[in-house]
């Protein structure tokens, strides 16, 4: 068996497969990338070749530009293909549309790298799927025992307990533009809210998208207020990324009530920060119970913690006598969840 740092290593650029002579996820221009998922800090442009599930791709290009690659090569959940004579296979991530786990196996040893993920059941993509393997690349966005999201329907249900009690604001719900946005929609219309939904002009595409690949959204309309007033606006959800919320666009509602979607809104402090008054605590990661019943399904006996809160999760496989160690990659952002 070949030692897995002789398979996989962190690099400046990223994790590379030094006998497959290529990067997974890597942060700079390469010239072969294998990408888990559309993100962008986890999905540059530029690179030579990428190698990544046809939803991924598609999303790649309705970012960056037809152009975003040299070659595309799409491989499906559960496909396989042969790198310099290194098995790489992709499995489901949980994550965002077209997310996957990237396998990668050569002389015996089979390193999973998970990419970002979460064990969630989401309306809007495939769910995680466990592979067993020797060696569990792991994210720690939320890898501190603080960290237990509260079931989804709960998070939605405030949300539409507000809109009925305040039927004479608009609420306004930051969720990023690829992933978290769509699920929000996907989780109202599971609670049975089939009103019109009001999204901003990035939104869009990304939805558009998702709609054509049989992902239904229900009932879309821009968000804009050219042709009507904020009054027409009163009662309504509105849904736009984060960044918005700097700007007039938000403030031109019918007293918009500030919503937030997103893990970091179990700190207190975050929330009050962004000036948010209804925090929703949805999350597109897992939570500390989830990382570690992960780890342990996998049946790894090493861990490797990539990036979020790594020291944590280190010391817990440690005391679980499963041999770890931290990346300190760079480069993966986690405060726009």
């Amino acid at each position: 068996m070949i030692r897995p740092s002789e398979l996989l290593k962190p690099t400046p650029a990223g994790l590379y497969c030094q006998p497959g002579d290529f990067y997974i996820d890597p942060v700079r221009a390469v010239s072969r990338a294998a990408i888990t998922h559309g993100h962008s800090d986890h999905a540059r442009s530029g690179h030579a070749h990428v190698l990544a599930t046809p939803e991924t791709l598609d999303i790649m290009a309705i970012r960056y530009g037809e152009d975003f690659a040299g070659q595309r090569q799409p491989i499906a959940y559960g496909g396989e293909v042969d790198v310099n004579g290194v098995k790489v296979s992709f499995h489901p991530a949980g994550h965002v549309f077209g997310s996957a786990q990237i396998a990668v196996e050569y002389q015996g040893t089979r390193i999973v790298v998970s990419g970002d993920y979460k064990r969630r059941a989401d309306p809007t993509c495939t769910g995680f799927e466990v592979v067993p393997c020797d060696v569990f690349v792991t994210e720690a966005t939320f890898g501190l025992p603080v960290f237990t999201h509260p079931p989804d329907a709960e998070e939605i249900g405030r949300l539409l307990h507000s809109v009925e009690q305040f039927p004479e604001r608009t609420h306004i719900v930051g969720a990023y533009a690829l992933g978290k946005a769509q699920r929000v929609i996907g989780l109202l219309r599971q609670a049975g809210y089939h009103e019109p939904i009001y999204i901003h002009g990035a939104l869009e595409r990304l939805c558009a998208f998702y709609e054509s690949q049989g992902i239904a959204l229900g009932d879309l309309r821009p968000a804009t207020l050219e042709k009507g007033k904020s009054k027409d606006f009163a009662g309504t959800i509105v849904i736009g990324p984060p960044s918005a919320f700097a700007d007039r666009w938000a403030r031109r509602f019918a007293d918009p009530i500030s919503c937030f979607a997103s893990g970091w809104m179990r700190i207190r402090q975050r929330a009050k920060q962004r000036g948010v008054e209804l925090p929703l605590i949805l999350s597109d990661h897992s939570d500390w119970p989830e990382l570690t019943q992960t780890i342990t399904e996998t049946g790894a006996s090493e861990v490797w913690v990539t990036h979020g809160r790594e020291e944590a999760l280190v010391r817990w496989c440690e005391l679980s006598g499963i041999k770890a160690k931290p990346l300190h990659l760079v480069g993966y952002e986690d405060e726009n969840e």
